[in-house]
């Protein structure tokens, strides 16, 4: 069962902070999410290997947009 990572709300990605591959552990940090002029770490909620990262640093997200997978 994989785990995706949420955008919490509309952003900008400053810092992927994972690869595909990578082992991350539960509240890990994963991406580093700039909004309202503040930056935002977001963790993933669950302990796994990453299977796809959707982003790269940079891109403009919505509120709600898969940002990492977690498997």
């Amino acid at each position: 069962m994989s785990a995706e990572v949420l955008a919490p709300m509309p952003g900008t990605i400053m810092k992927v902070l994972v690869k595909e591959g990578d082992a991350v552990a539960e509240d890990q940090d994963v991406i580093i999410l700039e909004a309202m002029k503040m930056e935002n770490p977001i963790a993933s909620s669950t302990a796994g290997s990453v299977t796809s990262v959707h982003v790269k640093e940079g891109d403009k997200v919505d509120s709600g947009q898969v940002l990492v997978v977690i498997g």
